[in-house]
């Protein structure tokens, strides 16, 4: 049995350096435009037909989160040539990054799970991941699933994040309160 350590509402977001699709380290916690929010989502891999629903999902609500303030990011396990390949088969805009390794996927509490088979994939990777971080490098929001077939509905979590800036809506599950 695997035991985790969730990172925890609230917490300041670590940093993740990971891989561009040119092999370029660049760490993805840190808004690279001018959002003040981001959302990082960790996704299977190429080889996940779930995932590629998923993003092609995220695409569409991607223009609204633009519009609120929130930049995306999206990343797996996989290497430069998987990435690169299913780039290929993708339409999104949105930036993906590749190499996040075990220990990140432990640090920030992710189920990991080995391929079934070698046509599968050739490495251990992440299971789904969603990561809210506001404009004070905080984890506002996370959601983590140990399978494919649990994933925030997005029209709510844009919905969601838009009324918690316009509001000030406070971190919830954080008890006991933060110092």
């Amino acid at each position: 049995m695997m035991t985790t350590s969730k990172i925890a509402a609230g917490a300041k977001f670590p940093e993740l350096n990971v891989k561009t699709v040119d092999n370029d380290m660049l760490d993805i916690s840190k808004v690279q435009t001018g959002a003040d929010w981001k959302i990082i989502v960790v996704y299977r891999g190429a080889h996940c037909p779930m995932c590629t629903g998923y993003i092609n999902e995220l695409e569409q609500v991607r223009e609204k989160l633009t519009e609120m303030g929130v930049e995306l990011a999206l990343v797996s396990a996989d290497n430069q040539q998987q990435l690169q390949a299913y780039m290929a088969q993708l339409t999104t805009t949105i930036p993906m990054f590749h190499g996040l390794t075990l220990s990140q996927m432990q640090a920030l509490g992710l189920y990991i799970s080995q391929p079934r088979s070698a046509q599968e994939t050739d490495h251990p990777f992440a299971e789904p991941g969603l990561f809210v971080i506001n404009e004070l490098g905080k984890v506002q929001l996370v959601d983590i699933a140990n399978n494919p077939f649990l994933r925030p509905n997005l029209d709510k979590l844009v919905s969601g994040i838009g009324w918690m800036k316009s509001n000030g809506y406070p971190i919830r599950g954080t008890y006991p309160a933060q110092a």
